[in-house]
């Protein structure tokens, strides 16, 4: 895909507003409230942004912190990394590398092989179920 370029007015036109706070405005949604949080379902996610493929449900894991957690992205060049110093905290944010989408922040507290979880939003994800 090539990468996607829209103006703010563009995105509010074409996602609902709490997509919109998170993906474009760096929201994050309640704990334990997205649709993915707990799912279990085959395939692959994508950003809801743009519709690049992100992670693969195997790579999933039920991390209890309340959002959907992944160990490792699709391939390296599908996220951007950049330091997050909001909310008196210093984290490494999650972004789409296609549209800039905020996705949620990586962790070096997951699993092996990586170590790493990345604690992504729900609202941010599309998933496209083997079964579809």
């Amino acid at each position: 895909m090539s990468k996607v370029n829209k103006t703010a007015e563009q995105w509010r036109k074409e996602l609902d507003a709490e997509t919109y706070r998170v993906t474009r405005e760096a929201g994050t949604e309640a704990p334990f409230s997205g649709r993915y949080h707990d799912s279990k379902e085959q395939g692959v996610y994508h950003c809801i942004c743009c519709g690049e493929a992100l992670f693969l449900s195997d790579t999933k894991f039920d991390s209890g912190c309340g959002w959907p957690s992944f160990f490792q992205p699709l391939t390296d060049d599908v996220i951007e990394e950049r330091v997050d110093t909001s909310h008196f905290m210093v984290r490494t944010e999650v972004l789409c590398q296609n549209c800039g989408a905020h996705l949620g922040h990586v962790f070096s507290d997951g699993p092996a092989p990586t170590g790493l979880r990345y604690c992504i939003n729900s609202v941010s994800l599309d998933l496209k179920k083997d079964s579809d």
